[in-house]
């Protein structure tokens, strides 16, 4: 599938390609200026390194071009098979992959990225591809984005999860619910004596439930903490996040309670 054609650098909206669902008059270049801003407001504070799985040669350029100036190093690889063994072989700090991928599918790159690893992973999906998009999210994805896109989104999401994943203050305090234990100073989240493996995203959303133990905390919070965007009309990942931390939470003996408020957000109720 076409990601880029005719496509320069100042580019404001990819155009030429196949769409499926457009968004409503206006609200994309709501989205698009958000985004925008955000690019300024979440520098990264150090080198990083990002592996693009992709085969759209284009993508990469234009990928690389924009995230040089943060000193942030792409390296692109053409099929799933080369990008894992960069991956297996090399440090890198965040993973854009493609669904659609001659060879082994993005879809089943993912699950082996998430045998060993719980590294950042950005899913790229054909636009009203819904059932691949719940898919990679339950895989394990931390975000996803639709084809076709302005670059200048994957950039600012791109910059958002690096942001999100930087190490925090010394003086950062233990998060501490029941038998759930949360230090973000490692990052290491454990129930009991077992320790728990989290996405950052899934980490996040469990941070901020925390941090606000009975309290209701919306969607739109969770997105732009756990996600750094906007929550967008009819976006699901949220829920799917919600209920990926529920299941491992379940699965490790947690008694405490991820409920949801109907309409409104989650709320982290203790255990009886």
């Amino acid at each position: 599938m076409c990601l880029f054609a005719n496509v320069s650098k100042n580019t404001s909206i990819v155009k030429n390609c196949q769409v499926a669902v457009a968004p409503p008059a206006g609200m994309a270049d709501d989205v698009f200026a958000a985004q925008g801003e955000m690019i300024h407001m979440i520098g990264v504070q150090q080198s990083a390194r990002i592996v693009l799985i992709d085969d759209d040669r284009e993508l990469g350029s234009m990928l690389t071009d924009f995230l040089r100036p943060d000193r942030l190093d792409v390296t692109i690889c053409g099929t799933a098979e080369d990008g894992l063994q960069r991956l297996a072989s090399e440090n890198f700090d965040l993973v854009v992959l493609d669904i659609m991928l001659p060879g082994i599918s993005g879809l089943d790159a993912l699950k082996q990225i998430r045998q060993s690893s719980d590294m950042p992973v950005i899913m790229l999906t054909a636009r009203g591809d819904d059932v691949d998009r719940i898919i990679g999210l339950e895989f394990g994805a931390d975000d996803y984005l639709a084809k076709p896109f302005n670059p200048r989104e994957l950039v600012a999401r791109i910059k958002a999860i690096l942001r999100r994943s930087q190490p925090e203050p010394p003086d950062t305090t233990l998060l501490q619910l029941g038998d759930i234990e949360l230090d973000s100073r490692t990052r290491r989240v454990s129930v009991g004596s077992n320790s728990l493996r989290l996405t950052g995203t899934e980490y996040e959303i469990l941070r901020c439930l925390l941090e606000t133990p009975g309290e209701v905390v919306s969607k739109e919070q969770l997105s732009e903490r756990a996600l750094g965007r906007r929550l967008l009309p009819y976006d699901r990942s949220i829920d799917t996040h919600i209920s990926n931390l529920r299941g491992k939470l379940e699965q490790a003996g947690n008694e405490e309670s991820i409920q949801n408020q109907r309409g409104v957000g989650y709320t982290l109720i203790p255990g009886a």
